[in-house]
């Protein structure tokens, strides 16, 4: 139970203590604010505080965007006023600094805006909610209350809610396809007491039937799995919405909604890879190839959003160029159908499913995934080329933690600090030298199953540390940890795939499954403000370098049967490793909640 404050003269007949009350608070009334201080006082520490003036005309849904969006720790909006436990004492010191007596009037008259002009200077992260068409008013005079009243009745509240629990950024296919009727199947949900993390649970459990069904290689099958992926991404949209419903955010709800999408899509690849080699087609090597693509595009995209999340003096010729296009309603579409968010990935995936077969599904996955890849890399590579823009200290640690650099690339990168300068193309030269050398080897070497390939992955690893030895704050420094991942997941899928046996791909499969969450898991934290994964984790787990090195000379050492083997159990042993520690830090560390609001891929 939350506390509400009453500070000011009452209302007779205001239903404003039936709304405090239907939004889960005890009201309480206090006279002036020492009384307020004493009621807040008498409050359990760990409970949530409200400050409302008896005044408030406004609608139920305001107050409960200003009172009980777990996301802030104060909140406000005219009239009222939140304060959870961590803003607690601000609002207590903002209540001991009113003085009394004469001359107070005007601090008083309406307490909730003097408290929150001071919580606004304070260090709280005070959330001043935009209302929108909602109302939120303090009514001083009995006309000023009706006016309220009426502009309260032209608005409906219920109809701005579901509105506004629709990404306002979002696909052409979930915004025209999806979100018109999945925001009322979000009520639904809300109606009958479900939580987001629930309609998760449901979606992910969905896809993996639908991953199921695909697996079972029949025609029935693959068009059962067409519309139960279909079905998954609607409940993939509900719980966001039902979270911006009801206010439902959670850590948990963070943690399951970041990593179930990922989980939700190469499940089903995998699956119709299953489904494929029942055909007699054995498709795993596009399967893991649209897996490692789908996957370097997201580290595209976080490498670059964490590169410029804090850069100052932002100009860029790029970047005006396209708010100009956008500013023309149809380019908008285009363009975000362009680079294949999840609706549109997934919807295609669903009918080609349905309709061909999964050679077909792949082909066109690759095809799609490449072109989008290309058109969101070069307009970033541009946007980085024409601004000015100094990056921080914050953005060069999260792209050395992005990069997952093991001891073998700390190692080099300590020997060769002081070398090189800050800000040039170094990172990016040597990062991608890393990968090349690497790959240009595995992929035309005729046997690379051999000790020289060893070699190899060392000299890619002393480039590698190269590549990290500097801070990374140069203008292009973010495409060093996509080079990474595009060189160590390759690399796994080309050794798999000329291993000569059969099994190899499925259990590289596998692996870049593992190391992938892995590095969504670190982006995430990333994203919630609590830093990497900590680092005996990355060391434990070899860093992207270290693990190139093991796995070549696992396929130089063993048999391709022994290869597979190996690359089952390396497998299994780095998911345990890193799903345990993830679980473990997302359940019980309290991490703040991340949730996806402007993304659509």
């Amino acid at each position: 139970m939350s506390t509400a404050i009453l500070t000011g003269p009452p209302v007779a007949g205001s239903p404003l203590e039936a709304d405090l009350r239907t939004l889960g608070f005890d009201v309480r009334a206090a006279d002036d604010p020492a009384s307020a201080a004493e009621l807040i006082a008498a409050v359990p520490a760990q409970e949530r505080i409200a400050v409302v003036d008896p005044r408030f005309v406004g609608h139920l849904h305001a107050l409960r965007l200003a009172l009980t969006d777990p996301r802030f720790e104060a909140a406000a909006v005219p009239g009222a006023l939140t304060a959870q436990p961590g803003a607690r004492p601000a609002l207590a010191r903002a209540l001991g600094r009113i003085p009394v007596g004469a001359g107070t009037a005007h601090l008083t008259d309406v307490l909730t805006e003097t408290l929150t002009e001071s919580l606004d200077r304070e260090d709280v992260g005070l959330h001043r909610v935009e209302l929108g068409s909602l109302v939120a008013t303090v009514a001083l005079t009995p006309a000023q209350r009706e006016e309220a009243r009426e502009a309260v009745a032209a608005v409906d509240d219920e109809a701005v809610r579901l509105r506004t629990a629709v990404k306002s950024r979002d696909g052409f296919f979930t915004t025209f396809a999806i979100s018109p009727y999945s925001r009322y199947l979000a009520r639904w949900c809300a109606r009958r007491g479900l939580t987001p993390n629930q309609v998760t649970t449901a979606s992910l459990l969905t896809a993996l039937i639908a991953a199921g069904c695909a697996a079972t290689g029949t025609r029935g099958g693959f068009v059962a799995a067409g519309v139960l992926l279909l079905f998954s991404f609607v409940l993939d949209c509900t719980d966001g919405q039902l979270a911006r419903y009801s206010l439902q955010y959670s850590t948990m709800g963070a943690w399951l909604d970041a990593t179930f999408d990922r989980a939700k899509e190469y499940a089903y690849y995998a699956g119709l890879a299953l489904g494929a080699a029942r055909g007699g087609d054995d498709v795993w090597a596009l399967a893991l190839g649209a897996m490692v693509l789908q996957t370097c595009r997201h580290v595209v995209d976080f490498s670059f959003n964490e590169a410029n999340h804090d850069a100052t003096a932002n100009t860029s010729p790029t970047a005006s160029l396209s708010d100009k296009l956008d500013s023309v309603g149809w380019t908008v579409w285009v363009r975000r159908m362009i680079v294949l968010p999840i609706g549109e990935r997934w919807a295609m995936i669903a009918v080609l499913t349905a309709l061909t077969t999964p050679r077909i599904v792949f082909y066109a996955l690759l095809v799609g995934c490449a072109l989008a890849a290309c058109y969101t890399t070069a307009g970033r590579v541009l946007r980085s080329l024409t601004r000015r823009a100094r990056r921080t200290d914050r953005a060069a640690r999260a792209l050395a933690d992005l990069a997952d650099s093991g001891p073998l690339a700390e190692l080099v990168a300590g020997g060769a600090r002081g070398r090189g300068r800050t800000g040039s193309y170094l990172a990016p030269v040597m990062a991608f030298l890393s990968a090349a050398v690497l790959l240009v080897w595995v992929i035309f070497e005729d046997d690379p199953a051999s000790w020289l390939t060893v070699g190899v992955a060392a000299c890619s690893a002393l480039l590698a540390g190269a590549a990290v030895a500097r801070p990374l704050k140069g203008a292009l420094d973010w495409l060093v940890p996509p080079f990474f991942r595009a060189g160590e997941y390759t690399a796994i899928l080309v050794l798999a795939a000329r291993a000569d046996d059969p099994g190899a791909l499925p259990a590289a499969f596998g692996l870049v499954a593992a190391v992938a969450y892995h590095h969504y898991d670190t982006v995430y934290r990333i994203r919630g403000g609590t830093g990497a994964p900590p680092r005996w984790l990355v060391r434990a787990t070899g860093g992207a370098e270290g693990r190139v090195l093991v796995i070549t000379v696992l396929a130089a050492a063993l048999s391709p049967s022994g290869f597979t083997i190996a690359l089952t159990a390396l497998a299994v042993v780095l998911a345990l490793l890193v799903l345990t520690e993830s679980i473990r830090f997302w359940v019980s560390s309290g991490a703040p909640a991340v949730h996806d609001e402007g993304e659509p891929a």
